[in-house]
């Protein structure tokens, strides 16, 4: 799927900087810049590269700068915004087109003379490509100039005022990082130009660090005669490379095709969501497997994002052997049936903190299994399945445990292990200890599942499964129907959180053993579409509740307390969809009402991050993405849901 944008796109720099391109490297690094080729956020660099896999990330250049000389007349191609909006760069006014494919294209025009500049990074390393075609149609001669802005800094830091670099013919050297370099221009070295000021909308609006620095000591430099018209390259890598720079852009398109390819996608939407999936499946060295990044550009690999991701990321489009590795990474670490939330860096341990990512595991390998039919790895990973029943139904860590009525129970003081999982300092705005409707939900599922895979394995305590199984399903509707509303609570606790109406309750229809007849699992989808349903994702909490936010922003508190709150969610809608369809009976006609309503997805794609679905919008009116710019459960499940409206009866 291509995305253009023309002028009418960046009539002023802030209004382009509201979209950015996303490209990564399946090892954690990434590159990133807004549509004006600015950094409207702290996170947008050029070449942001991961030395560890997934998350040791290191910022190496912040932008390139283009600048065009014609008889002494310098012209800049850059946009930036800085503090006090004085000295802004307004480059963006020389642009002519953006258009984002598989990779970004800018197209510049100054005086005759035009620059077409196009970013490329390689898969499987930490590289990146910059690579322009010039012509001069000026009639003068003319030179371009590309300055190099670096920050040779850890993400999250900035170079302090006097940090300089050393460059020879292949390397430049800062402090403790050294970055290979190529390109086929005159490099000349210039004194250190420093840049203290630059400022960061997106962040100053969420009250984050908005003030960035940067520091610039050399330049590449080509010349152009009237009527030349030539390549020209700029090549960055933490280790040495000796191949064609056009390979690179070939073999990645060849590969961004085979993942359309691959995934069995039909629609144009569907095979643009396979691609976007793949910026998440990454590296983790600490294990020598694979794992996925929950969200770009700020959160890493986690247990909860990674069991529901796994399953549109790469069993929706038929990445086998990336989700085995996924699981066996996760399987190594699971400790008293409860797999790891955060894997452990450094010396640090790794957190279990999530009653959730186990039981989503479960539910994973069974989905594996529907669109593999590989039974030696259900056979591998049984065991640790099992080993999760029994803990749970035993007891383990953060208060998880199953009650005398078979439901599980979880959280307690100030955990907070269900995704919903916001603390501020000692207050919990949603604390959902008890026993929440999604966590019994999978638990029922898996046990039906187990005794799935009991059966399938001629193991015998298939039955011993079952029969659990049908004591919680006795027990969750005792319990959990709300008669006021219709539909399911959303927690049982004894306290006024339960009868608040939430998205979590979709789970309990979307899963593939639902615990709920026919009635009412119809009523949980209506009641849904109601009060949460948005195109672009579900409502957290219902408008009408005393508690709901409308809007997500500001400060660090009023961002976390509105989370969850009203805000709409990406990833629910998904389950959302899956419910639709389930309900329906995967008809023609609701499979035709599905694609209608998610081509409206298209809307989102095109805004925040180009082709990539953000974590969050606001409750009242989600026009703008929010939170992460790229999610990686936001893609992962509107890709599952898309794929079953895609098929053929």
């Amino acid at each position: 799927m291509k995305f253009t944008y023309g002028k009418r796109d960046w009539k002023t720099l802030r209004r382009g900087q509201e979209n950015c391109y996303l490209l990564a490297n399946r090892k954690g690094g990434y590159s990133s810049l807004s549509m004006m080729g600015s950094a409207s956020r702290n996170e947008h660099v050029l070449f942001m590269a991961s030395v560890k896999a997934p998350n040791n990330w290191v910022q190496f250049i912040a932008s390139l700068e283009e600048i065009i000389r014609i008889d002494g007349q310098e012209t800049t191609l850059r946009s930036q915004e800085y503090v006090g909006y004085t000295k802004n760069k307004e480059g963006f006014r020389h642009l002519d087109g953006f258009s984002m494919d598989d990779f970004p294209v800018w197209k510049y025009r100054v005086h005759g003379v035009s620059v077409e500049k196009t970013i490329v990074m390689k898969y499987e390393e930490n590289l990146v490509l910059v690579s322009y075609e010039l012509e001069n149609h000026s009639g003068r001669n003319a030179e371009i100039m590309v300055k190099p802005w670096m920050r040779f800094t850890p993400k999250g830091t900035m170079p302090v005022k006097g940090q300089t670099a050393k460059i020879s013919d292949d390397r430049i050297v800062s402090g403790d990082y050294t970055l290979f370099y190529r390109t086929d221009a005159q490099v000349r070295t210039n004194d250190a130009l420093w840049e203290g000021d630059l400022y960061f909308e997106d962040d100053a609006k969420d009250e984050r660090e908005a003030i960035g620095t940067q520091f610039s000591d050399h330049a590449y430099y080509y010349s152009l005669q009237p009527g030349e018209k030539r390549r020209a390259y700029v090549l960055y890598s933490l280790h040495e490379y000796s191949g064609a720079p056009e390979e690179i852009i070939r073999e990645e398109r060849r590969r961004k095709k085979r993942l359309k390819e691959a995934s069995g996608m039909k629609s144009d939407l569907g095979r643009q969501l396979a691609v976007a999936s793949d910026a998440y499946v990454v590296d983790r060295a600490s294990v020598a497997g694979r794992t996925i990044m929950a969200g770009y550009p700020f959160f890493g690999d986690w247990g909860r994002d990674t069991m529901i991701a796994v399953m549109g990321c790469c069993i929706t489009t038929g990445r086998k052997e990336d989700a085995e590795s996924i699981f066996r990474s996760f399987m190594k670490y699971m400790r008293k049936g409860i797999m790891p939330n955060m894997f452990p860096e450094g010396e640090q341990e790794p957190m279990y903190n999530t009653v959730d990512a186990s039981l989503l595991f479960i539910y994973a390998v069974y989905e594996y299994y529907q669109a593999f039919r590989d039974l030696e790895f259900v056979k591998e990973a049984m065991p640790k399945m099992m080993e999760i029943i029994d803990w749970y139904r035993e007891g383990t860590d953060f208060h998880i445990r199953m009650e005398e009525d078979h439901l599980i129970s979880a959280g307690s003081g100030l955990e907070q292990v269900t995704w919903m999982d916001i603390r501020v300092e000692d207050y919990l705005p949603t604390p959902r200890h008890g026993k929440p409707v999604e966590i019994n939900a999978y638990w029922y599922n898996d046990l039906k599942i187990m005794a799935y895979f009991s059966e399938l394995l001629k193991q015998e305590n298939s039955q011993e499964y079952d029969m659990l199984a049908e004591k919680v399903k006795a027990s969750f509707l005792e319990k959990f129907w709300n008669s006021e509303e219709d539909c399911l609570k959303d927690v049982v606790s004894g306290t006024e959180s339960d009868h608040q109406v939430r998205c979590n309750q979709i789970w309990a229809v979307s899963v593939p053993f639902s615990m709920l007849d026919r009635e009412k699992q119809r009523r949980v989808v209506e009641k849904v579409y109601q009060k949460l349903y948005t195109p672009y994702g579900l409502r957290s909490l219902s408008p009408e509740d005393p508690q709901y936010r409308p809007f997500y922003g500001g400060s660090l508190w009023d961002r976390d307390t509105a989370y969850h709150q009203g805000t709409v969610w990406a990833f629910p809608l998904g389950a959302y969809y899956l419910a639709y369809l389930k309900v329906n009976d995967d008809s023609s006609a609701a499979k035709e009402k599905v694609l209608e309503d998610m081509s409206l997805l298209e809307g989102t794609l095109r805004e925040g991050c180009i082709g990539q679905i953000a974590e969050i919008f606001d409750g009242q009116d989600p026009q703008t993405s929010k939170g992460c710019f790229a999610q990686a459960w936001s893609v992962s499940e509107l890709l599952r849901a898309l794929k079953k409206a895609e098929q053929e009866e």
